[in-house]
Parts: C-alpha cells; sequence; structure tokens
C-alpha cells in the first residue's frame, strides 16, 4: 500500500533520469536550443512517452511542429518505416527543425512538413494529411484543441493513439490556487482545455484518461462508434 499523500517528487524524478539512457545529441542540441531561446518544446519526459508509445506505428500525424523536438522524438520511436506529417505555418521553425532531423540521421523522406494554419491544412484536404493515421499528437493553439479532433477523427486507424499536450495548462484548467488565468488569452486556452477534456473523456468513441505528468497530457485510444 502506498503511504498516505504520497506524490512523486524531485527525487523519484530523479531516480527515473538516473536509469533512463541519454538522448541522442540532435535531441539534446534541440533542448538547448530552445531552452536558450525560449521557443515551445515539450518536456523531455513527454518525448520519452512519446517515443514509447509511437514504436509499431507507422502513420504519425503532428499538429504544431515549432523547431521539431517531439517531431524527432516520434520519428525515432516509430523507427525506419514510421513516417511523420507535422504541421506548422512558421516555415523559419520548421526550417530549423528540418536541420536538426537531418542531424538525428532521419532521412527527409520520413518526415513531411505542411506549412499552413492547421485547420486550413484539413480543410484543403491535402493527400498527405487523408490519413489513416496510427498516431496522431497535438500540441498547437489551444482554444483549437477539438477543431482540431473533430478533423483528425476520419482520418484515424482503428486503434489509433490520439495524446494532447498542455491539457491541464499549468493548474489553470483546474483553478488551482496560485495557478489561475490572469491574461484574456489564458482565459481562453483555459477554458477551452477545460471543455476539451471533459469532452473527450465523455466521447465514446475514445477510451481516454489524462497522464497528471509535465504540463498534463490526454492520452486516448481511438475505439470507433463502439467500445
Amino acid at each position: 500500500m502506498l503511504p498516505a499523500g504520497y506524490v512523486p517528487d524531485a527525487t523519484d524524478l530523479a531516480f527515473i533520469a538516473s536509469v533512463t539512457p541519454d538522448p541522442e545529441p540532435a535531441v539534446l542540441a534541440i533542448e538547448a536550443d530552445g531552452h536558450r531561446d525560449r521557443l515551445p518544446i515539450v518536456d523531455r519526459p513527454t518525448g520519452l512517452l512519446l517515443r514509447a508509445l509511437v514504436h509499431g506505428r507507422r502513420r504519425i500525424v503532428e499538429v504544431g511542429t515549432a523547431i521539431g523536438y517531439s517531431t524527432l522524438w516520434l520519428a525515432l520511436g516509430s523507427g525506419p518505416e514510421g513516417r511523420v506529417v507535422t504541421i506548422d505555418p512558421d516555415a523559419e521553425r520548421t526550417a530549423r527543425a528540418r536541420g536538426y532531423w537531418r542531424a538525428a540521421g532521419v532521412a527527409d523522406e520520413r518526415i513531411s512538413v505542411v506549412g499552413m494554419p492547421a485547420l486550413d491544412a484539413f480543410a484543403a484536404d491535402l493527400p498527405e494529411l487523408r490519413g489513416p493515421f496510427d498516431l496522431a499528437f497535438i500540441d498547437a493553439l489551444k482554444p483549437e484543441y477539438g477543431a482540431y479532433v473533430d478533423a483528425l477523427v476520419p482520418r484515424l486507424a482503428p486503434g489509433a493513439l490520439l495524446l494532447a499536450d498542455n491539457v491541464l495548462y499549468g493548474g489553470m484548467v483546474a483553478g488551482r490556487s496560485g495557478f489561475r488565468a490572469d491574461t484574456p488569452s489564458e482565459h481562453r486556452s483555459a477554458d477551452a482545455l477545460r471543455a476539451f477534456d471533459a469532452a473527450i473523456l465523455a466521447d465514446p468513441r475514445f477510451v481516454a484518461t489524462i497522464i497528471p505528468m509535465c504540463d498534463g497530457i490526454l492520452l486516448a485510444t481511438y475505439v470507433g462508434d463502439g467500445r
């Protein structure tokens, strides 16, 4: 039985880090550059989770590339046969990302970049976004998460995994004391994520949960019309 009130803390996280092999040099390079330039990248534990979950899956779609950190984890985890389509309108960042992917030895043809806002890209019915996809990862504009899922569902294979990052949004979704939204943008994002979390957890097309790690990761298996 767990001790009452036990929650993993920095000691536990340090132990996990001590027994986890160091990532590839290209991963470390993106981490260093992302932190230096204050760019939005997922935490390393999220990257490790993506790598573990994507193993054995061949067709992956990512909404939100930034400088390609999570994209790289997905490409490394899916192996030589994996193909990732990643969507982001920022050409400067995605060009930078391509350099990191090449440094990691990932062939250009394994990662396709769609340089458009995600909802526009889905509406355009581009061939590379028709699916079916085995895994979808969302980490982009928070108020659009629900619309992303609406666009993704027809493109998901049975049994596909859906992951979404930042679904606890720094404690603001739950209204945690001391972590409440301050700006109109934060309020919009927190409200949208709160509704998104509730909707996916209640959606019969998914078997879903929220993993309380990092900034909250929603993990769902697509089961279609029946469980």
